[in-house]
């Protein structure tokens, strides 16, 4: 089966964990240039779920929900604010862990893309445009405040991810 959408949205993932790996590979020595387009492609990738695939979907479904939608809007808050953190190993761990599970339940077969694949059929190449229209999400550094990290675990947990656990399992 043909389905474009699903394969752009696994190939951006692949893209941006690209950059996460070559702006990590010595999780001490972080390439600040690389990271950044990784803070950058992650965050734009992030806007075009919530404001182009998501929303489309969620039309073709008659304005219901999408199954897990509440679990993806919540990842989605936390990958945001953990953009926001500076990258400390520890940091890098939680955002690992909590991006490989997020981006595997998006992919996996019966996963939000085929679901929402599913339901946009007749509107993917309409999709497809728009999403090749999307403006990159500008980035500040990262936030070395305490409280940025605080926030950070809060959100984290209220998307069913606890940071202290993530990292002392490490």
């Amino acid at each position: 089966m043909n389905k474009p959408l699903h394969q752009f949205f696994t190939q951006d993932h692949r893209r941006i964990d690209d950059l996460l790996e070559r702006a990590t590979a010595d999780p001490n020595q972080i390439d600040d240039h690389l990271y950044r387009q990784f803070r950058v492609g992650l965050l734009t990738h992030i806007k075009m779920e919530e404001n182009i695939l998501f929303p489309a979907a969620k039309k073709a479904n008659g304005g219901k929900p999408l199954p897990n939608f509440d679990r993806f809007r919540l990842e989605h808050g936390a990958l945001t604010t953990l953009m926001a953190v500076p990258p400390t190993p520890e940091m890098l761990r939680v955002l690992t862990h909590v991006l490989t599970r997020h981006d595997d339940a998006e992919e996996v077969r019966g996963g939000m893309y085929e679901v929402c694949e599913a339901l946009t059929t007749a509107q993917t190449d309409q999709l497809l445009a728009q999403l090749h229209q999307i403006t990159p999400v500008p980035v500040h550094p990262p936030n070395p405040l305490p409280a940025v990290l605080k926030a950070a675990k809060r959100i984290l947990k209220r998307a069913g991810y606890d940071y202290d656990e993530i990292v002392s399992e490490s």
